[in-house]
């Protein structure tokens, strides 16, 4: 994974904590379900990104 890629994955989960945090603080369940999904989009783009690691690596 290139450091691009894991700034990009990094900034889109820490904009996902905040949208969750802002939706739970407005009590705004829409943009709470919309930040944890930024969340987990974030954490499989890294995942794909790791498995594509690990296949260059042979």
């Amino acid at each position: 994974m290139g450091l691009g890629d894991k700034i990009d994955n990094a900034a889109e989960k820490m904009g996902g904590k905040g949208k969750e945090a802002a939706g739970e603080a407005t009590n705004d369940d829409g943009l709470k379900a919309e930040g944890q999904g930024d969340q987990a989009k974030a954490d499989l783009k890294q995942a794909g990104e790791k498995v594509k690691d690990a296949f260059k690596k042979d």
